[in-house]
């Protein structure tokens, strides 16, 4: 199984304000959808939360410590290993956040799909682990301009 990362971050590491993303950019959405439909997603409470409802077309798992937690259309787990159990068979699946969930993932991990958004979000709460960059080799990069849909550059 290919565990896979996909995170978009600012130029200093932000990836939520107030439990919400700090940007609306169509472009990384469309990249999103393209690269998670068909497969299973791995999110934790609050990231689930942040969406309110079950993305479409993809398994959605909630990593979670509340025992009360239960939603229709969502596979709910307590533990990374019963996470892992049951995903064995899955060809790739990705983890979708948050911070909590993604340090839990980091180390075993196989591809992160990291967006950077080129602006600084300096009321940022939320904050993507540093990425020892001399494990990771980068593959792809695409870039992506300013336009009148997506308020920064990027790049996936």
């Amino acid at each position: 199984m290919n565990i896979s990362i996909i995170v978009a971050v600012s130029e200093n590491n932000v990836i939520g304000v107030q439990n919400q993303l700090p940007w609306h950019l169509p472009a990384d959405l469309k990249y999103f959808k393209h690269l998670t439909t068909g497969y299973p997603i791995i999110m934790g409470r609050k990231t689930f939360d942040s969406i309110g409802k079950p993305l479409p077309n993809r398994e959605n798992i909630v990593l979670t410590q509340n025992h009360l937690f239960a939603v229709d259309g969502v596979l709910t787990f307590h533990s990374v290993d019963e996470v892992l159990d049951y995903c064995k068979n899955k060809n790739e699946v990705f983890v979708i956040g948050g911070n909590k969930i993604f340090k839990l993932f980091l180390n075993r991990s196989n591809t992160i799909y990291r967006t950077v958004v080129h602006t600084k979000i300096p009321n940022g709460d939320t904050f993507f682990s540093d990425i020892n960059r001399d494990e990771w080799t980068l593959v792809k990069s695409d870039f992506h301009t300013k336009d009148e849909k997506n308020i920064f550059r990027l790049y996936f």
